[in-house]
């Protein structure tokens, strides 16, 4: 038995492979287990058959690794992820399993791993999971729409000129409306028209799904985060994003200047001699930064007191650009405060 016991994990869809080091960075073992219960079970067993497990360094928390982390965590397991080895490391070591679960290991002993995950146990996975299914409806909604747009140009003459002219949902309102019941696919009008109806028919049906999600998250962020929906600007498409960026532990946020970094709105320094400058951050979860550049848009719109910042700075010299990076970075600050206050307000219920 060792004092100390350093884990890493290789995830993969069928079998994790695991690595154990010792105090002194010792490889103890490597070995594979199934994905299941209980493979993730003695996963956990073996690597505390060798002594105190300190930490686990885990590849792929959010995707493979994702159940592995929750389980690992709730049995009191500290939890690290872990980034992909270099390529000049493994132009030098080679790629295998238990090669990855070793560096997994021993990134976490260096320290290069310091990243706490997301856990993905509580109502801010089914936020999760309700957008992701919610960008993908809309995504097939786009590109249905567009097809039935491109569809009109090409149809023959006496439907193109019945179709050319309106608007979007006009166009999908009269295609649902055209009676395919019987119609000749073999004919060519009747047969776009076949293909327009069907169109118009998946493009409502994915209306109806995304406005079925948008009420679903409304419903959830309004419980989870109701201050945050109360900061000037914010809604419930832009609080998802940010809660699904910080996930459902934000104690692994040590300040506004780490929840910046995440967002991608921290400037980072790009100075030279006697040149001091900063460049735009161009990491971070974009989804985020996204959010934060809508909230911002619509202070700027109708918030006075952004309106006159945005006078007063521009008259100093910055673009508009800079000023709007300055503006998420200054809200950062006052969402963080309200999402930390409606996090202790949901572990306490």
């Amino acid at each position: 038995m060792h004092s100390c016991v350093i884990g890493g994990v290789d995830t993969d869809k069928e079998f994790h492979c695991a690595a154990a080091l010792d105090e002194t960075g010792r490889l103890l073992g490597t070995e594979e287990f199934p994905t299941t219960k209980q493979g993730i079970n003695e996963l956990q067993q073996w690597l505390e058959g060798f002594g105190d497990v300190e930490a686990v360094g885990v590849e792929g928390t959010g995707s493979y690794g994702a159940e592995l982390t929750r389980r690992l965590h709730g049995n009191g397991t500290k939890v690290l992820e872990v980034p992909r080895p270099n390529r000049q490391g493994r132009r030098r070591l080679g790629k295998s399993d238990p090669i990855d679960a070793e560096a997994a290991a021993r990134s976490v002993m260096s320290g290069q791993a310091v990243i706490v995950p997301k856990l993905g146990s509580s109502q801010i996975e089914c936020i999760r999971m309700l957008r992701v299914t919610r960008q993908g409806a809309l995504k097939a909604k786009i590109a249905a729409t567009n097809t039935l747009k491109s569809m009109v140009i090409t149809a023959p003459g006496e439907l193109r000129d019945q179709l050319l002219q309106r608007n979007t949902q006009q166009l999908i309102a009269t295609c649902r409306s055209f009676r395919v019941r019987g119609a000749d696919p073999c004919d060519p009008l009747q047969g776009t028209k076949l293909a327009c109806n069907y169109l118009a028919q998946r493009i409502h049906h994915l209306s109806e799904e995304i406005d079925a999600l948008d009420a679903h998250l409304e419903t959830l962020v309004t419980q989870v985060a109701p201050k945050t929906l109360s900061v000037f600007g914010m809604g419930v498409g832009t609080v998802a994003a940010l809660l699904v960026t910080i996930g459902d532990n934000p104690e692994r946020l040590m300040s506004d200047a780490s929840f910046a970094r995440l967002c991608g709105v921290a400037p980072i320094p790009a100075s030279s001699g006697n040149v001091t400058r900063y460049r735009l951050h161009r990491g971070g979860v974009r989804d985020a930064n996204s959010a934060l550049h809508v909230a911002v848009i619509v202070r700027l719109r109708y918030c006075t007191k952004t309106k006159a910042y945005m006078e007063r700075r521009t008259a100093e010299g910055l673009s508009k650009m800079e000023v709007i990076r300055c503006l998420k970075r200054y809200l950062i600050r006052e969402v963080l405060r309200a999402l930390r206050s409606d996090y202790e307000n949901l572990q306490s219920v």
